[in-house]
């Protein structure tokens, strides 16, 4: 069964510093024409630090659409064009002050793809040496060192709700044999 759909218009109604939205008409495989909604996002790494004590390196954070703090592995926007490894090093560095010996590549997740084009590339990073942290300006962090089996607990109980944090996680326990 042929599910592809085709597109025959697309107009762009919003450019902004982080997404853009386009709305398009579309032929469906049954020949009706429907609109669709995009943003459009550069994508984003998120990295799991592993450090060799079976603790993990996360951070805490407001998040304006939710107004509360979140927990949250280190993570950032790509830069369109950006090399997805080259970032989640930058972004390990910068929110966490942390580089790392190994940086083991976990695969993308499309983070919602109804209606958004962002990719999110998920790293273990192993070998860890501390440094100083240089977050943004605009980027107000906690770090916390956890327990990986605590995390486990909180992201398979609802305490952690975060997706990438979620599958980050899984990965790893998956990946390292936990």
């Amino acid at each position: 069964m042929d599910m592809y759909e085709k597109t025959i218009s697309s107009k762009s109604i919003f450019q902004g510093v982080i997404v853009d939205l386009r709305v398009d008409r579309v032929i469906l495989p049954n020949g009706a024409e429907a609109g669709r909604e995009v943003v459009s996002h550069p994508g984003g790494v998120c990295v799991v630090p592993y450090h060799d004590d079976g603790t993990v390196t996360v951070v805490r954070q407001f998040r304006y659409p939710f107004g509360t703090v979140i927990t949250e592995l280190p993570a950032g926007k790509l830069e369109r064009g950006e090399d997805h490894r080259l970032a989640g090093i930058r972004e390990l560095e910068e929110e966490t002050g942390l580089t790392a010996d190994s940086f083991e590549y976990m695969g993308g997740l499309l983070s919602s793809p109804g209606f958004s084009d962002e990719v999110l590339h998920l790293y273990l990073a192993r070998g860890l040496h501390q440094g100083p942290c240089r977050p943004d300006p605009d980027e107000f962090l906690e770090l916390q060192r956890v327990p990986f089996q605590e995390l486990l607990e909180q992201a398979m109980d609802g305490r952690l709700q975060d997706a990438k944090t979620v599958a980050g996680l899984l990965k790893t326990k998956v990946l390292l044999g936990l």
